[in-house]
C-alpha cells in the first residue's frame, strides 16, 4: 500500500510539474513589430538620381524601393524562424498604395503566404501611404478588401467608416486596440479625433474589465520623439499627445506601437495619476537601419530588442531590375544593413541639396531677391561640399575667421550632417553637447554666418566698390575676418541665438529620457504601479531636463563674458 501511495505521489509530482512548466510556457508572449514597409514594385532599370560614386540611384526619401519586397521577405523568414506568436504592423504597408492597388495586392500576398505557412497571425493598421479619399485613391473599403484577414475581419469590436478595431491576441491576456490615426482627406496629418479618442479609451476600459491587458497600436506617434514634435514636425504626432496620452495610461494601457516618424525611438510619460505610457515608434523596415523589434512578455516584464536585416536575395534583385553594378551586390552581400547607411546618407544629402536650389525654393529669376539667395545659397552648399581637414579645406578658412574646427574622421560638412541624421534613425543618440559632432556642427553654422554672409554683402551691397578697387577686393570680408580675429568669432547675439537653440541640439543628439531606443526590459501589465515612486520619477526626469538646458544655456551665456571654457 505505501508503495503505491509513492508511485501515486510521484506521478502527482510529475504531472502538477507538466502542467506548472505548460502554464508558465503559455505565459510568455513573443512578438515582433515592423512599420513602414514601404512596398514597391521593383524598377526594369535603376534611376540615376545623384552623382555619388556607389549611391547615385538613392532616391530623395532615403528608401531601398526596389529591394523592400526582398526585405519584407527576409523579415517574415526571420520572423518564421523565431516562431513568435504574432506580428504587429504599425502602418504604410505600400509606398504608394493611395493609388497602386497592386502593391497592396503584393504586400497582402506576402502576409497570407505567410499566415498560411506557420499559423502566425499578423496585425496591421493603415497608415497615410495606404489610402485617401481622392477621387483615384485607394478608399477605407480597399484597405478592408486587401488587409481584413489581417486582423479586422477577426475583430469583435470595429469603428465605422475606418480601419479600427479590437482583438485578442493569441498567447496571452493581452486585447490589441488598433485606431486608424489617418486623415483620409491629406496625406500626411493625423486624423485623430477625440471620438477615436474616447473609443480607445472606452475599448482600453472595457479590457481591464475583462482581466485582460491593453496594447494600442497606430500610425501617428503618441509621444515627442524630436525636440518640440508637434511644432517642428507636428504631422508626424496626434494633436494634444500629452492630455490624450494622460487619458490612455490611466485607462490601463502600457504600450504603444506607432511608426510614421521612420526613427527607432522610445518615449515614455508618466500621467498625474502616476500610470506610465511608453510609445515605441518604429523605424521604416526598408529605410537604413533596416530594423524591427522582437518583444518577450510575462506578467512582471517586457523585454525588447531591436533586430536587423542583414542579407537578401540579391541575386534575384538584380535579375529583377538592371543596373546594380558588381559593387553594389558586393557590399550588400557584405552586409545590407552598412549598405543601407551609405544609401540613406547619399538619399538625405540628395533631397536636402536638391530643396537648396533656386528652382525648389520657388524664386524666379527675374526676382529682386534672386542675386541675394543665390549668392547666400551656392556659399552653404559650396562649405558643404569642401573637405573639412587639408588644403582648401573647412578647417583652414574657419581659422581665417579664428573659428577652430577640431579633428575628425568626417570628410566635409554633408558627411557628418547625415550620419547626425541616421543615428536619429537607428536610436540611442549619445552626443553630449561637448561631442566633436556637436562641436563641429555649432562652429560650422558660425563660420557659415561669417563667410556667406561676407560673401554676400561683398556680392550684393560692396559689389561695386569691390570691382571698383579690383584685385578681388572682398571689403566685407575683410573687415568680419578682421573683427573675429580681435574680438573672437562669436558675438554675444550670436552666443545667445546658440544658447536658446542648445536644448533643440541636445534634445536631437542625446536621448534623454532613461529608457533605451533598441533594447532593454520594463516593468510587466501584471506588475502593481507604485504611485508615489512613478511620480517620483517623472518629476526627477522633468528636474534632470532643466537642469541640462540649464547648464547648456549657462555655459554658452557665460562664454559672452569670458567666463568659463
Amino acid at each position: 500500500m505505501k508503495k503505491f501511495i509513492s508511485i501515486l505521489l510521484a506521478v502527482s509530482v510529475l504531472v502538477s510539474a507538466f502542467a506548472i512548466g505548460a502554464f508558465a510556457e503559455d505565459d510568455v508572449v513573443t512578438f515582433a513589430v515592423a512599420s513602414d514597409l514601404h512596398y514597391n514594385d521593383p524598377e526594369e532599370e535603376l534611376t540615376a538620381t545623384n552623382d555619388h560614386p556607389l549611391f547615385w540611384h538613392a532616391n530623395r526619401r532615403a528608401a531601398m524601393d526596389n529591394e523592400s519586397g526582398f526585405i519584407i521577405d527576409e523579415f517574415l523568414r526571420q520572423a518564421e524562424e523565431a516562431e513568435y506568436d504574432f506580428i504587429l504592423i504599425p502602418g504604410d504597408m505600400t509606398d504608394d498604395g493611395r493609388w497602386d492597388e497592386l502593391e497592396h495586392i503584393a504586400v497582402s500576398a506576402k502576409f497570407k503566404a505567410f499566415e498560411e505557412k506557420t499559423g502566425i497571425p499578423v496585425y496591421v493598421v493603415p497608415g497615410n501611404h495606404d489610402y485617401g479619399q481622392g477621387e483615384n485613391d485607394n478608399k477605407i473599403e480597399d484597405m478592408i478588401s486587401f488587409y481584413g484577414d489581417f486582423g479586422y475581419n477577426e475583430a469583435f469590436e470595429k469603428r465605422e467608416g475606418d480601419f479600427s478595431y479590437v482583438t485578442d491576441l493569441p498567447g496571452g491576456n493581452y486585447r490589441l486596440i488598433t485606431v486608424d490615426s489617418n486623415d483620409p482627406s491629406k496625406s500626411t496629418e493625423d486624423g485623430m479625433t477625440s471620438d477615436k479618442v474616447n473609443w480607445v479609451v472606452k475599448q482600453a476600459k472595457q479590457a481591464v474589465a475583462d482581466g485582460k491587458y491593453p496594447i494600442l497600436m497606430m500610425h501617428h506617434n503618441l509621444l515627442d520623439h524630436l525636440p518640440m514634435q508637434r511644432i517642428l514636425s507636428r504631422n508626424f504626432i496626434i494633436r494634444n499627445h500629452t492630455a490624450v496620452a494622460n487619458k490612455f495610461a490611466n485607462a490601463g494601457i502600457k504600450l504603444v506601437f506607432t511608426g510614421h516618424e521612420h526613427c527607432s525611438d522610445v518615449a515614455v510619460h508618466t500621467s498625474p495619476k502616476g500610470n506610465k505610457i511608453y510609445d515605441f515608434a518604429n523605424t521604416a523596415l526598408s529605410m537604413y537601419p533596416l530594423e524591427y523589434r522582437s518583444f518577450t512578455m510575462t506578467d512582471e516584464e517586457i523585454t525588447y530588442e531591436a533586430k536587423a536585416i542583414e542579407q537578401i536575395d540579391t541575386e534575384t534583385l538584380r535579375s529583377m531590375t538592371k543596373g546594380y553594378t558588381d559593387e553594389m551586390i558586393d557590399e550588400m552581400n557584405k552586409g545590407l544593413n552598412t549598405f543601407a547607411k551609405g544609401y540613406l546618407k547619399a538619399g538625405v544629402q540628395y533631397r536636402l541639396a536638391r530643396s537648396l536650389t533656386m528652382e525648389q525654393m520657388g524664386i524666379a529669376e527675374d526676382s529682386i531677391f534672386y542675386n541675394l539667395v543665390n549668392t547666400a545659397v551656392t556659399g552653404l552648399t559650396d562649405l558643404l561640399e569642401m573637405p573639412l581637414y587639408g588644403e582648401n579645406s573647412v578647417q583652414e578658412l574657419a581659422k581665417e575667421y579664428n573659428v577652430v574646427i577640431p579633428d575628425s574622421e568626417y570628410e566635409n560638412g554633408w558627411d557628418l550632417a547625415t550620419d547626425l541624421v541616421s543615428y536619429h534613425y537607428a536610436g540611442g543618440e549619445d552626443f553630449s553637447i561637448y561631442s566633436v559632432e556637436v562641436t563641429i556642427l555649432l562652429r560650422m553654422v558660425n563660420l557659415i554666418l561669417l563667410d556667406d554672409l561676407s560673401t554676400v554683402n561683398d556680392e550684393v551691397f560692396f559689389g561695386a566698390v569691390n570691382e571698383l578697387l579690383g584685385n578681388d577686393s572682398a571689403i566685407f570680408k575683410n573687415f568680419t575676418k578682421g573683427i573675429a580675429n580681435v574680438l573672437g568669432p562669436v558675438t554675444p547675439g550670436q552666443y545667445f541665438l546658440i544658447a536658446v537653440a542648445s536644448p533643440i541640439v541636445y534634445e536631437f543628439v542625446y536621448d534623454s529620457d532613461g529608457v533605451n531606443d533598441n533594447y532593454g526590459t520594463l516593468e510587466g501589465y501584471g506588475v502593481e504601479a507604485d504611485l508615489n515612486e512613478n511620480r517620483t520619477d517623472n518629476f526627477a526626469d522633468i528636474l534632470d531636463t532643466i537642469c541640462v538646458y540649464l547648464t547648456n544655456f549657462l555655459t554658452i551665456v557665460l562664454k559672452i563674458f569670458g567666463i568659463g571654457r
